[in-house]
């Protein structure tokens, strides 16, 4: 099959529906697939990988994003070359499927890989989250019923949709994670170069440090469970705009020797530093499916996690770690349950990397697979392949 896969952007961004896209995108090419990435942005930047094709897009500060409203020439002549088209994101990506597929009969399959009504909130504080709400509750599902198949990477995120009115059928699939990178004999990060003892519990968060991941909840509670333990440490790996507010944040709180800022480290990296602590915490009640929970629990973390949809999908109170609502002291007490008992976390390591499996990316990517073929081989579909074929060669002929 020929594959195209949607994105309102790509690398450089980092993010973990870039990090998705390029890792389903080598297992589909590993099972013979042509598979080309279409997104926006600098048309020089030097790809890693083969068949990212372009378009100018206007850059959005200096956050690598780019929007574009229409697609190169080129890459519109390609795309109604596909066999599928999957669409990850919903609004700029979304609209151009629909634009430049619907009408040479290209199935369409859109990912909802995101909570945009939580993100409106944390990046558009000034709107009322009515806004939000209304404005996803118009437009989603109207979309939804335009494309082939929706797919949601988990079943907090598909109650999610049906809340925001989507009314047509949904497939739960996974966002995959490469799970051979955490069995492998990996080297944690030596303590001692992040100024941490060997006798203290290192705690880890690792993603984007943004507003919408929650992170100064996240200092809080640790402020909290500091008061109790005081041999613990906390580091939050990544980089992002509230890095800045997390220091001071920290520095306030007395805490500037505690918290450990390592940075942006590349994705290559993360193993290491995950296998150096002790559990995985993130207070993010905006994820969907996410990746670095899982990555956490693929080397043996047990978590600390807000029950809401993705981590709450993820995450089994009492099993793989802990989780609770969405109220500081609820989250400080869980959190400096698991610091106190070490019994308990060595539990819970075989079972977090157990239940890592479940999201092999070798698994959700043939899942995945399956369906497009399913949608490729539909009377409409071979019609539409057979006629992009014919107009092909009499474009050829003349």
């Amino acid at each position: 099959m020929r594959i195209g896969l949607l994105a309102d952007t790509y690398k450089p961004h980092v993010s973990g529906v870039t990090q998705y896209i390029s890792l389903n995108k080598q297992v589909l090419e590993s099972r013979g697939h042509e598979v080309f990435v279409f997104t926006f942005g600098d048309l020089d930047f030097p790809d890693d990988e083969t068949n990212v094709i372009r378009s100018p897009g206007v850059p959005v500060a200096d956050t690598g994003i780019h929007l574009g409203f229409r697609y190169a020439s080129p890459a519109r002549r390609l795309l109604e070359t596909m066999d599928i088209a999957h669409v990850q994101h919903p609004f700029l990506s979304g609209r151009l499927a629909l634009r430049y597929c619907r009408p040479k009969g290209i199935p369409i399959v859109f990912t909802n890989h995101t909570r945009y009504d939580l993100y409106a909130q944390a990046y558009l504080p000034m709107l009322p989250d009515v806004v939000g709400t209304s404005f996803l509750q118009a437009y989603l599902p109207s979309f939804c019923k335009e494309v082939d198949l929706v797919i949601a990477p988990s079943d907090g995120l598909k109650r999610v949709l049906r809340e925001l009115d989507v009314s047509g059928p949904i497939e739960v699939i996974p966002n995959g994670v490469d799970i051979g990178r955490f069995e492998e004999d990996i080297q944690p990060i030596p303590r001692e170069e992040l100024g941490v003892r060997e006798d203290e519990v290192l705690l880890i968060y690792s993603g984007r440090l943004g507003p919408e991941k929650n992170l100064t909840f996240l200092v809080r509670a640790f402020a909290g469970a500091q008061t109790a333990y005081s041999n613990t440490r906390l580091m939050l790996v990544g980089d992002g705009p509230e890095r800045d507010n997390l220091e001071d944040l920290a520095a306030r709180s007395g805490l500037q020797h505690k918290i450990v800022f390592p940075g942006m480290v590349d994705h290559d990296d993360v193993p290491s530093y995950l296998t150096a602590a002790d559990a995985f915490v993130t207070a993010s009640v905006t994820e969907v499916h996410p990746l670095s929970v899982i990555e956490a629990l693929a080397c043996g973390l047990p978590v600390v996690g807000i029950d809401s949809p993705g981590v709450g999908d993820t995450i089994t109170d009492g099993e793989n770690g802990f989780l609770c609502r969405n109220d500081l002291a609820a989250f400080t007490a869980k959190l400096t349950r698991l610091i106190a008992d070490k019994d308990l976390r060595i539990e819970m390591s075989e079972r977090a990397r157990s239940s890592a499996l479940e999201y092999d990316i070798q698994r959700t990517s043939l899942m995945v697979e399956e369906r497009y073929e399913a949608l490729v081989e539909r009377p409409k579909a071979r019609d539409g392949r057979v006629l992009r074929r014919l107009w092909k060669r009499l474009r050829g002929a003349a």
